[in-house]
């Protein structure tokens, strides 16, 4: 049988199962809903690497290792580079020669139970936005101070919410970034065919198990709560991941924001485009530029 169509044949079952589920036992549904919210999925995109690789690092986390790159001067101010759910840190490597080359340091790592690094907590294959964010804040006080945050997707979410829990940060350039995860419950209700009684269980499980709320984690709220760096949102208008509308609710509630939309590039092919690559590029080393100047002498 063609592996597309027994994919088929299975979804349609996981769909009429949890559509049986929501009626009689949605507590057992929303057990079942939890597993699936947690669980990796396989690592999607191109592989093939746009930078030489870097000088490799690790740092412990929850004793347990993550592995990571550096590039450039050890003595320059540092961008570090996150990659989103079920991404890499080679996943961003587009960034790397130009931030380099515009004088700055750069570190990319792999989440728990992302690319090469261990397990995290939640076991291999499975994973939490909270992991995200520990990895880089265990990432930035091995390397030093985080002149700049470049994150994807989820790992902006994760970003953000370090930022929250006291990250210094300069500036942010958050590519695709989700707002908020509440809706994608919603979202994620309506892809395995399961209602409310199920989702409103899952939400719960979901809040048990990180320990917190889920509105720790929405985005344009984090803004009025803590100091927040200048930052630049990057989305595709028709990104089918995470939509537009996350990075446009962010940019108006986020001080000092600002939105640039592309149009085409979906949610990966935007890492490697060569005018986001530059936008972002100029954004984040807009001021080491200013400081590498230093300040202007008057002539008379």
């Amino acid at each position: 049988m063609p592996a597309r169509q027994l994919a088929a044949i299975q979804k349609s079952t996981i769909v009429r199962s949890f559509a049986l589920l929501e009626r009689v036992a949605p507590a057992v549904g929303a057990r079942w809903a939890e597993a699936l919210w947690f669980r990796i999925p396989s690592p999607r995109g191109r592989r093939d690497r746009l930078a030489e690789p870097g000088r490799p690092f690790q740092v412990q986390l929850y004793s347990r290792t993550v592995v990571g790159e550096v590039w450039g001067d050890e003595a320059a101010e540092t961008a570090y580079l996150v990659h989103g759910w079920g991404g890499w840190g080679a996943q961003l490597d587009a960034f790397v020669g130009p931030l380099t080359g515009a004088g700055l340091r750069v570190v990319a790592f792999d989440a728990p139970s992302h690319g090469a690094s261990d397990p995290g907590p939640e076991g291999p294959g499975r994973s939490t936005i909270l992991e995200l964010a520990d990895a880089l804040a265990a990432v930035v006080a091995a390397n030093g101070p985080a002149h700049a945050v470049v994150a994807h997707s989820l790992g902006a979410t994760a970003a953000a919410f370090a930022i929250r829990r006291g990250l210094p940060v300069e500036r942010a350039a958050f590519v695709a970034p989700m707002a908020d995860p509440l809706p994608y419950t919603r979202t994620f209700a309506g892809r395995l065919g399961f209602g409310e009684q199920v989702r409103t269980r899952l939400v719960d499980r979901i809040e048990r198990r990180v320990g917190m709320p889920l509105s720790a984690f929405d985005v344009p709220a984090m803004a009025g709560q803590v100091p927040t760096p200048p930052l630049l949102l990057v989305h595709d208008r028709l990104d089918a991941e995470t939509g537009w509308s996350d990075s446009a609710a962010i940019a108006a509630s986020w001080p000092q924001a600002r939105l640039v939309t592309t149009s085409g590039l979906g949610h990966r092919r935007i890492l490697r485009a060569p005018a986001v690559i530059a936008e972002v590029t100029g954004f984040v080393a807009e001021p080491v530029a200013a400081r590498s100047a230093g300040p202007t002498r008057a002539w008379s």
